[in-house]
């Protein structure tokens, strides 16, 4: 009982940190439109991405966990229910946008890692609408699991 409990609880804070990270990106990557030579803005907004990136581990961790592990479900609940192929989906479409952002911020890594200063004007329009996109998409997500979670279009 307290292994499932942990491993829910882990995979709800996953989504809770995810929310907040991508959240404070959007804001972050705003705050470096508006002045992109401030390299404090740029800190943070490299710094909400890296917990972006770390959610996203925890929360592919905890979901194969759950999934997987048999400590709450079965996989076969999991895999013959509509709504967690739905869950999937819109998980894929949330990594399948974050492609572009996380090359982006790779190379911006990079560059601070040599002295330079990034880029950063350029494309960061995209950018917001993507992590626009990404937030709207994870805020989604939780309603879905729901849905999931109570047996919900079961096949």
């Amino acid at each position: 009982m307290i292994a499932r409990a942990c491993l829910s609880a882990l995979h709800v804070l996953a989504l809770g940190l995810g929310l907040g990270s991508v959240f404070a990106r959007g804001r972050r990557l705003r705050d470096v439109r508006r002045s992109p030579a401030d390299a404090r803005a740029l800190a943070s907004l490299l710094q909400a991405d890296a917990l972006w990136g770390l959610a996203a581990l925890l929360w592919i961790l905890t979901g194969l966990g759950r999934v997987f592990g048999r400590l709450e479900k079965t996989p076969d609940f999991y895999l013959r229910n509509g709504f967690f192929w739905t869950k999937m989906a819109l998980f894929a479409l949330v990594f399948a946008l974050e492609i572009r952002p996380m090359l982006t911020f790779g190379r911006w890594r990079s560059a601070r890692k040599r002295g330079a200063m990034p880029e950063v004007d350029v494309g960061i329009d995209g950018l917001i609408r993507i992590n626009d996109a990404e937030t709207a998409l994870v805020i989604l997500i939780p309603f879905v699991a729901a849905l999931m979670a109570r047996g919900a279009w079961l096949f």
